[in-house]
């Protein structure tokens, strides 16, 4: 369970729903280990978590020494939409958010 305040929304795991994860394919244990999961709250907000090790785009500096972090970001319901399409396959962005006019 994971818990954060942000522009005093918060934003919570256990109580918002997952809509999808994504994972690089390193095991957890690398330094190049990422992983992201969008959730959306009962509010309809969207949040992403992501996490990562030393080496990846969720690095953050402590002192001197890179490490890893876990960050929480809002999403709009557009970037909550193009997550998906990015990261995940076309039928769960069709359950997610229905059919996309050609």
């Amino acid at each position: 369970m994971s818990k954060k305040i942000i522009n005093n929304h918060m934003y919570n795991t256990e109580t918002a729903k997952q809509l999808g994860y994504w994972s690089n394919g390193y095991n957890y244990y690398d330094l190049y280990f990422a992983e992201e999961t969008l959730y959306q709250k009962d509010t309809g907000e969207y949040f992403l978590v992501g996490c990562g090790g030393a080496m990846s785009s969720y690095s953050e500096f402590d002192e001197d020494f890179r490490c890893g972090s876990t960050i929480f970001i809002p999403f709009t319901e557009e970037e909550a939409k193009k997550w998906v399409m990015d990261r995940l396959d076309a039928d769960t962005y069709i359950t997610l958010f229905g059919e996309i006019e050609e």
